[in-house]
């Protein structure tokens, strides 16, 4: 656990993190003079109320009362102005830089391959974007801005208590070093108490984010009290984590306050002493002031070590998510060809692809489908007919062999060119928290209102929005769960439809809908595959009759291939799935 958050303090992460700082310089300077200011304010203050004692009340000079409380004044404004604008500008840079670290994190991970997200938690890349980010924002409005404006509090105040009085210096300056080893200590501590606290956090949002996805299963299998038990348990380790740090903490303000108290104790006993033997008898401000600058120096040192925990646990944040930025998994985009156009001839050749390096999925695949053809690939679950979708779209990278549109190596083509010809309709499908419309042209500026409702009447899908509140700015909310999932592969299907792909790929996308919708999808597959090539997935063999050309599927190798009438003519494997299709719908 301790490997995950590195060294006490790791410079060379501290410098990348500072790295984005850069394009605020002047707010980063500005921030560093207040800072400044503040700790010269910190030593005037006593300072003046020393003199007050002993230039003004003792001597009964009312005058020189009122010109220093004035000053006192000022140097208070000064104070507070100081104060304002170093913790504005300190969480303002904060702000500023998470947010062009979240900015650069999320396009990051945005280009990565489908395997990334595959082998990992959506729960701890929700909590890497956001909770650690923000972590990583209080390292400069909390952490070491803070840090370094106390450090330079201490050093001048130090220095102006020498000056004062050296005797009475030494007397404070001979309790920092318990405090200092017990801040050491604490520190130590709560580095590892604060790397369990993140890891049980990742957890906790992982576990809840796949639970209330997953909802539907939990109920459904009535897992409700195991789930609950479950959560119970990374619950209390959530708290446990917690609860150390509290229980650190508990152990050291106490102990910092005492130490305070002690010295502030020692200044005035010292300080008596001297008058009451008639030594220094004239300097009773000096007494005050020592008292007001120990607390501006052991404050700075306890606020030191509370706020080095915040530093921690941002540099504990940031290692993760610069972690996540230094991951390499992204498809190679090195192809430099972008078209405007493509006719939409694919091929496969020869190829070989596995999800794990000694499991093949394909086992050396080989088909050509011309441009304007529909091509359908059935086969058992598990064949390899999602598979082939995965790798046209490049969302995974071939181990062999050879993918190519329009006689060209797909990997030639500039990945956003490739996939801008290309439309899917999935079996299950994902809509945002956004209106239908919105969801239909993901935005597109170039897919006005207009095309969408002209797109929607000619493959017939006009009249069921129509009937829904509001029509195309229906909100269907998170995850289309306002619609049935014949609803929504209708929009799916409309979505694909207008943005006038060469190649449309339905991915098993009547399998999950009534026979209504399926007729409406039937008819809106007709129009839409007129003039481009076409790849249907499916299951349900009776989608798929009019097909120019039948792959069928098994275990990664395709071990028929023609059309309909003439697969069943064979009386092989499309026959006999075939027939057995027949026979299930028959008895039903």
């Amino acid at each position: 656990m301790d490997q995950e958050g590195g060294k006490a303090f790791d410079l060379r992460l501290f410098n990348r993190l500072m790295e984005h700082t850069k394009p605020y310089r002047l707010t980063f300077y500005g921030v560093a003079l207040a800072a400044i200011l503040i700790s010269g304010f910190a030593v005037l203050t006593p300072l003046l109320v020393g003199d007050i004692v002993d230039e003004a009340i003792k001597q009964e000079d009312a005058k020189e009362l009122l010109n220093l409380v004035l000053a006192l004044g000022g140097v208070l404004i000064g104070q507070v102005i100081s104060q304002l604008l170093f913790n504005y500008y300190a969480n303002w840079l904060g702000e500023s830089v998470i947010r062009d670290v979240r900015i650069r994190l999320f396009r990051h991970m945005m280009g990565f391959r489908m395997k990334y997200f595959d082998n990992s938690s959506i729960g701890v890349l929700v909590t890497r974007s956001v909770a650690d980010l923000q972590r990583i924002g209080e390292i400069f409005s909390q952490g070491f801005f803070v840090i370094v404006a106390d450090l330079l509090k201490m050093l001048v105040v130090a220095i102006t208590m020498l000056v004062i009085n050296w005797k009475l210096s030494l007397i404070v300056f001979s309790l920092l070093p318990l405090i200092i080893y017990a801040t050491r200590l604490f520190q130590k501590a709560m580095k590892k108490a604060f790397i369990d606290v993140r890891a049980q956090v990742s957890n906790l949002n992982s576990f809840v984010q796949e639970r209330i996805t997953g909802m539907k299963i939990v109920q459904l299998f009535t897992r409700e009290k195991i789930e609950s038990r479950k959560f119970r348990e990374i619950n209390k380790k959530h708290q446990d984590a917690w609860l150390k740090t509290v229980w650190y903490n508990s152990f050291f303000f106490p102990i910092a306050d005492i130490v305070s108290s002690i010295t502030v104790g020692l200044i005035v006993w010292y300080g008596g002493l001297l008058n009451v033997t008639n030594v220094n008898v004239e300097e009773y401000g000096m007494i005050f002031s020592f008292i007001m600058l120990s607390g501006e120096l052991f404050r700075p040192l306890r606020q030191i070590a509370d706020k080095f925990n915040t530093l921690q646990m941002g540099m504990v944040a940031a290692n993760r998510v610069f972690k996540i930025l230094d991951t390499k998994s992204h498809i190679e985009d090195a192809g430099t060809l972008v078209k405007e156009e493509v006719k939409g001839d694919i091929s496969f050749r020869d190829v070989r692809f596995g999800y794990l390096p000694d499991e093949e999925v394909l086992k050396g695949i080989s088909f050509e489908v011309k441009a304007g053809q529909t091509m359908a690939i059935v086969g058992a679950t598990g064949a390899g007919k999602s598979t082939i979708i995965n790798l046209l779209n490049r969302f995974y990278e071939i181990q062999s062999g050879s993918i190519c549109v329009d006689d060209i190596d797909a990997r030639e083509y500039k990945l956003a060119s490739l996939r801008s010809h290309i439309a899917i309709v999935l079996q299950d499908v994902f809509l945002f928290a956004d209106t239908i419309a919105n969801n239909i042209s993901l935005k597109d500026p170039n897919i006005t209102p207009e095309t969408i409702e002209a797109a929607a009447r000619q493959i017939g899908v006009h009249e069921f929005i129509s009937t829904l509140p509001g029509g195309y700015q229906y909100n269907v909310k998170e995850r289309g769960t306002m619609l049935s999932s014949g609803q929504r592969q209708l929009i799916a299907f409309l979505r694909a439809y207008v943005s006038n792909p060469s190649i449309l790929v339905l991915d098993e996308a009547t399998s999950s809908v009534d026979t209504y919708t399926e007729r409406l999808i039937q008819k809106a597959t007709d129009k839409v595959t007129e003039g481009r090539t076409s790849i249907i997935i499916a299951h349900r063999l009776a989608t798929v009759k009019k097909a120019d050309k039948i792959l069928v599927m098994d275990a990664g190798r395709i071990v028929e291939t023609g059309t309909h009438k003439e697969l069943l003519k064979k009386g092989g494997y499309y026959s006999n799935l075939y027939e057995a299709q027949f026979l299930a719908e028959e008895v039903a």
